[in-house]
């Protein structure tokens, strides 16, 4: 019997499992499908800087936490898999086009309060850091520490680690049924069979409220498709993220730009949609006249676990001991993994936790 089994093989689960086997405890990974297929394998990457110094808010406390954590994670991962994650930290511009003027100031001032470097840009000097902007630019402000990861690349890496640290992976066999006894979960439902552990944790994603359901007063958590669109162009316009709110420009360095991403509520169906596909394209084309010229590669679609009140589900399960639930990240799943697998590791090893999970309980109905 495994020391604990995870439900869902998205960058959460996977991030848990590694962070536990660091610590000597078996473990097991279950997916319904090919591991980090979903959430994990849709978004571009980006990876918000922090201060946990200064962290306010159950967001920032996270994100602060996860950016200290990003280079430690890489640097030990690549040792214990090979794989080079892409992470690194080149800054990104955030910029609107023909608002007001004065229409980033209060995040400008929200980051200065949180000891986040930021500074404001003009237009001009906007252009003088990407000459490749369009025209327009009403304002903007730079990001120095802001960072990315190539999410696929991290995914392997992931994988490759827990493999060669011994956990148990088990893509394609979905949980059909928790099974408690009491204050406890006895075991998991498989068509593969049974299975038992001393510890649970629920990953799933999208998919969290479907398991937990039966257990009684399941989180509020609903898929969110977003698009993707790949385009390349040599040489690359860009050399560094462009934000734009929700929406981005993602550069590669290997001539690549990522567009994304949109937000559409349509439960479970991942296709792409011509319109989703046509608004990115001319997102890119008005940020980046230039990426008018080039060459579409490839769309896709992942399902985000949007939670109640945006902030994800993190804590022991209420009434169950050893039921441990990591889900609805939403967009923010792949930066705050490396915090969530460290404060599920304390749970797990009845540790108390280094940051205040109660603004994150997974029984709340909605933001304290």
């Amino acid at each position: 019997m495994h020391d604990c089994l995870i439900i869902g093989g998205g960058v959460i689960g996977l991030s848990v499992a590694w962070e536990l086997s660091r610590h000597g405890l078996s473990c097991a990974v279950l997916d319904q499908q090919a591991f980090g297929q979903e959430s994990s394998w849709a978004g571009a990457g980006m990876l918000p800087p922090g201060n946990p110094a200064k962290a306010e808010t159950c967001e920032e406390r996270l994100r602060s936490h996860s950016h200290v954590l990003w280079p430690e994670w890489t640097a030990a991962l690549r040792e214990a898999s090979g794989i080079d994650n892409g992470f690194r930290r080149d800054s990104a511009i955030e910029v609107r086009f023909g608002g007001e003027p004065g229409e980033l100031d209060d995040e400008i001032r929200r980051w200065h309060s949180t000891g986040v470097a930021c500074q404001p840009l003009t237009a001009a000097e906007a252009r003088g850091l990407e000459p490749a902007l369009g025209p327009g630019i009403t304002s903007a402000y730079l990001l120095p520490e802001h960072g990315q990861v190539r999410n696929p690349r991290h995914v392997k890496a992931l994988q490759a680690a827990c493999a060669g640290a011994g956990v148990t992976l088990l893509p394609g066999t979905p949980v059909w049924e928790i099974v408690r006894q009491g204050g406890r979960v006895t075991r998991v439902e498989t068509p593969a069979g049974g299975f038992s552990a001393g510890q649970y944790v629920v990953a799933s994603g999208a998919w969290s409220e479907r398991l937990l359901a039966p257990l009684g007063n399941a989180p509020w958590v609903r898929p969110l498709r977003g698009q993707m669109v790949l385009l390349s162009q040599l040489p690359c316009p860009l050399g560094r993220v462009i934000n734009l709110g929700h929406r981005y420009l993602v550069p590669r360095g290997d001539g690549r730009v990522l567009v994304g991403s949109t937000e559409e509520d349509v439960g479970f169906d991942r296709r792409n949609t011509a319109e989703g596909v046509y608004g990115l394209l001319e997102l890119a084309r008005q940020v980046v006249p230039a990426m008018a010229q080039g060459t579409l590669e490839r769309t896709w679609a992942g399902l985000r676990p949007r939670s109640i009140d945006g902030q994800p589900y993190l804590g022991r399960w209420p009434g169950l001991e050893n039921l441990i639930v990591a889900t609805g990240h939403h967009r923010a799943g792949l930066q705050l993994s490396p915090i969530t697998a460290v404060l599920v590791g304390e749970l797990v090893r009845g540790q108390e936790p280094r940051v205040d999970l109660h603004g994150f309980r997974p029984d709340r109905v909605g933001s304290d």
